[in-house]
């Protein structure tokens, strides 16, 4: 039982400095991110010419390449992308909404 209950509160300490006011993955999101509906989809360039996004959080690469996240969270117009992680750390604080793709 004392087990346990050291682990919730690891994992609850764990949260706290992941969510710290100064993450470095802040750099205002806030302005264009807070509220916004998302998808959760397979990842697909916002343009033809282009071969690669980041997510807004962390930077880590979407792409169609070996190695590259290929499914994430991503605005409706495509234009943004969230990766797994960084939405399951930011969504509370965000309250995003989720939606099917049309």
């Amino acid at each position: 039982m004392v087990a346990m209950s050291q682990n919730k509160i690891d994992i609850e300490m764990i949260e706290k400095i992941k969510l710290s006011p100064d993450d470095w993955r802040r750099q205002g999101q806030e302005k264009y991110l807070k509220g916004v509906e998302l998808v959760f989809k397979d990842y697909q360039p916002y343009r033809k010419e282009w071969d690669h996004d980041h997510c807004e959080f962390c930077g880590d690469k979407f792409s169609l390449n070996e190695g590259d996240l290929k499914m994430g969270y991503s605005t409706k117009d495509g234009y943004r992308w969230i990766c797994k992680d960084c939405f399951n750390d930011f969504k509370e604080e965000f309250d995003w909404k989720i939606t099917e793709e049309l």
